[in-house]
């Protein structure tokens, strides 16, 4: 079993001006002359971590890690309620990476990603594939508006009690409405402790989708500090209310644009929030990508998941 990289430190940070009044934290680690790799954290709206950098062979990478908009360390935070969020959009994401590239004097990155953040990943890779060494993505998803429905609305069969409970967090919303609309409408709403509820009940229904990975002895997404917390799930409704701004499928339609860039896709097959389907369709449609199975993990992965990205990351370290 791969073990994961010693904790290490940034020798360079930054905020980045990306527009629209949003300041993007930004920080490199590793080597500054290693091969550039880029972490794209998943959410929407989570921010990176000091784990993700432990991913990576600091003597032969330089790694760079952000924060999104409007999270993590990225200014103004989403838990501030008058932080405007019509300018977090997929596109603008997109936008900022290369922006990022450029000011870090990058010509060509390795891309890393999980859940959100393979989305985010193909989104930019499809736009900008010149710019892309190689891809590793654990947990695949491509948020396509199925697989929205199926996350907040179909894994309710095997969790219908606290299906029912995320339901009646908006009152008025039929079992086929748009329940993901109604928690976006709700984390906007001028009363705080209205906001509050939304943010609990949806914690709560994320927490209930991972309890059969966790036993229900973890809350990975109730027990975040209250304003990490309330920013993911503003963010995660804004973007899912919206489809992420992608047309349906165009990310698995375009795959075949990624055709020459070497990737390692890691999925469990227990994931039962982000179903294998869309990872063996991702590989399928994407020439020269490899798929690998983690048979007993789920959505968060485990010490096998962990142990095939970090495999990968080493073997795209020599070219």
């Amino acid at each position: 079993m791969r073990e994961l990289y010693p904790p290490v430190e940034p020798y360079e940070t930054g905020m980045l001006d990306v527009g629209d009044g949003d300041l993007v934290y930004w920080e490199v680690c590793g080597n500054p002359e290693g091969k550039p790799a880029v972490v794209v954290h998943g959410g929407p709206g989570s921010g990176c971590t000091p784990l993700d950098r432990r991913l990576f062979d600091p003597d032969r990478y330089r790694i760079v890690l952000f924060d999104q908009r409007n999270c993590g360390r990225s200014t103004p935070h989403a838990s501030d309620p008058a932080t405007d969020l019509r300018h977090n959009t997929t596109g603008n994401l997109v936008a900022d990476m290369e922006r990022l590239r450029e000011h870090l004097g990058v010509e060509r990155w390795l891309l890393y990603g999980v859940s959100w953040g393979s989305t985010l990943i193909l989104a930019y890779a499809e736009r900008h594939p010149e710019h892309v060494s190689q891809i590793v993505i654990s947990s695949v998803t491509t948020t396509r508006r199925s697989e929205i429905d199926w996350l907040y609305r179909g894994v309710g069969r095997f969790f219908p009690e606290q299906w029912e409970r995320f339901l009646a967090g908006t009152p008025g919303t039929p079992r086929d409405g748009d329940v993901v609309g109604a928690y976006a409408r709700l984390t906007e709403h001028p009363d705080p402790a209205v906001r509050d509820k939304a943010t609990a009940d949806w914690s709560d229904w994320e927490d209930a989708v991972l309890s059969g990975e966790t036993r229900g002895r973890a809350r990975p997404y109730g027990d975040r500090p209250p304003a990490a917390r309330t920013a993911f799930v503003r963010i995660c409704s804004h973007y899912f209310s919206h489809g992420a701004w992608l047309e349906e499928g165009a990310l698995l339609r375009d795959a075949h644009r990624l055709a020459g860039i070497p990737a390692v896709l890691v999925h469990g097959r227990l994931d039962i929030g982000g179903p294998l389907d869309t990872a063996w369709e991702l590989a399928r449609n994407w020439p020269g990508a490899e798929l690998i199975t983690v048979e007993d993990a789920g959505h968060m992965g485990n010490a096998t998941t962990r142990s095939h990205v970090v495999e990968a990351l080493d073997r795209f370290a020599r070219h």
